[in-house]
């Protein structure tokens, strides 16, 4: 939408432009689940007095002036126009099923159902920019909501906690939900500090400034010239155009703590990148036996929030412009190499390489790099040419991996308990993005894949299961020694 400027207009953001380039065009999804028949009145009511609808990203048109710049302009909000009612229910194909013929069918069935939806909404369903760029599509035969909310509004962070603000406990109607605890920080008195202490340091220091210098690099070869070895899960340019399929891996929190415990400082997204290791080296052995030589670099994408406070934020300190842990795309990307080996290791050796692998990202500033980088770019060269790096980098990687921690206990939404909660994005270039999210005990990955490229989904969702229950069952083995 082309318009005449207004001194109300708010220019987005360099991330929120870039999110806006047609081969970088992402919508973040996100499935929820009732343990109820879903109330449409309630739903639009809740909807209504939320906070989402008080924020500016949320009521605001998409509008570009005379020179191309896109800027924010609020609008009021018709609430039908974003509520999207699907009543009929889907097959696993995500087909109408003619419920006068009479069919039964599983949660399993129910869960492949939403799946595909959500996979077909990921390639082939724009948001309009008619009006703010979100929607909420609610299948009533399936228990189940889909919020389809466009990345330029926000980053996972700000918009899941915008959700969980919108949440109430089960055990407590008016309490908000219990996030993960902040981890406090002991500061040390000076007693002690001496030229140890002092060696400590400058070694410290040291390590920041040789494994940033070190990733830094790296990530500007892979934006521009190294790609990683093709095989059998490698994407590509104009791969994000592909259909797609839709796979859910299901754990538990308890069995990744159990594994986390079992290797010092180990962390859940070292256990979780482990797993990651484990499942494709299981699958690509599967899929191309005695193809692949051992150790076989196979590189990913993560996300990284930079805010100063980790995990999900105070809703009132994100919309707050002069604060740090501010609404928006606050985050940094890095590269993370896991690596093929075949059957018969140590299934802890997964786990071992991944921290080790964690351990240099943390002691780097490679996430604030690629965030400057990518603003240094847009502001000098534009969106264009800011576009064309990331969508390079994408192609010349194999996967993009996200994990946020969510809700530590059952949570509802305008009334109704919530069974799952899941997130994944739309298509890009690689044929295999994964997206974790904890809730209430149980941990769940939305596995998006090419299906031309990776035609079993769930045999992946399974190898992924299946290396995190040979960590578990390993773990158990030793301590029983």
């Amino acid at each position: 939408m082309v318009c005449p400027e207004t001194s109300s207009d708010e220019p987005l953001t360099p991330a929120g432009r870039l999110f806006l380039q047609p081969e970088t065009d992402v919508v973040i999804h996100c499935i929820i689940r009732g343990k109820n028949p879903a109330d449409m009145d309630a739903i639009k009511s809740a909807i209504k007095s939320s906070l989402m609808v008080q924020h500016p990203r949320f009521c605001s048109l998409l509008v570009r002036d005379k020179n191309g710049f896109e800027h924010w302009r609020k609008t009021p909000i018709d609430i039908d126009q974003h509520v999207i009612v699907v009543n009929n229910r889907l097959d696993k194909s995500g087909n109408f099923i003619d419920e006068t013929q009479g069919s039964t069918t599983t949660e399993e069935d129910d869960e492949a159902a939403v799946n595909q939806y959500v996979a077909d909404l990921s390639v082939s369903s724009p948001l309009s920019t008619d009006k703010p760029l979100w929607e909420l599509h609610v299948l009533p035969a399936h228990k189940c909501a889909v919020f389809r909310i466009h990345h330029s509004l926000g980053d996972g962070i700000s918009l899941m906690s915008m959700l969980m603000a919108n949440c109430r406990r089960t055990d407590d109607a008016e309490a908000l939900p219990k996030m993960v605890p902040d981890k406090k920080t002991v500061i040390k008195g000076e007693k002690g500090r001496d030229w140890f202490w002092l060696v400590g340091v400058l070694w410290w220091f040291l390590k920041i400034v040789v494994f940033t210098l070190l990733f830094s690099v790296e990530f500007v070869l892979r934006s521009l010239l190294v790609s990683d070895e093709k095989t059998a899960i490698t994407g590509g340019d104009g791969v994000e155009l592909w259909p797609r399929k839709l796979a859910t891996a299901k754990f538990l929190l308890d069995d990744m703590k159990l594994v986390k415990r079992a290797v010092p400082d180990t962390t859940i997204n070292d256990v979780l990148l482990g797993m990651v290791s484990s499942g494709l080296s299981r699958y690509l052995d599967h899929r191309t036996p005695n193809a692949l030589h051992e150790g076989l670099r196979i590189t990913g994408v993560a996300m990284v929030n930079i805010r100063p406070q980790p995990g999900l934020q105070d809703l009132s300190k994100l919309m707050k412009s002069n604060t740090k842990a501010r609404w928006g795309n606050k985050f940094g990307v890095i590269l993370i190499p896991v690596y093929y080996h075949k059957g018969g290791n140590d299934p802890l050796e997964y786990l071992k390489r991944a921290k080790a692998t964690v351990d240099k990202k943390k002691h780097s500033l490679e996430a604030y790099f690629s965030y400057k980088i990518g603003d240094l770019v847009m502001s000098l060269l534009g969106p264009k040419y800011a576009c064309m790096l990331n969508y390079k980098l994408l192609c010349n990687t194999t996967f993009t991996l996200s994990n946020v921690a969510g809700p530590l206990e059952e949570i509802s939404l305008a009334g109704n308990p919530l069974s799952s909660i899941k997130v994944n994005t739309s298509s890009l270039p690689q044929a295999i993005t994964m997206h974790m999210l904890s809730y209430a005990g149980k941990v769940e990955m939305q596995i998006l894949v090419a299906k031309d490229i990776i035609p079993d989904p769930e045999f992946l969702a399974k190898c992924f299961e299946d290396a995190l229950l040979e960590m578990k069952e390993a773990v158990l083995r030793t301590n029983k020694a």
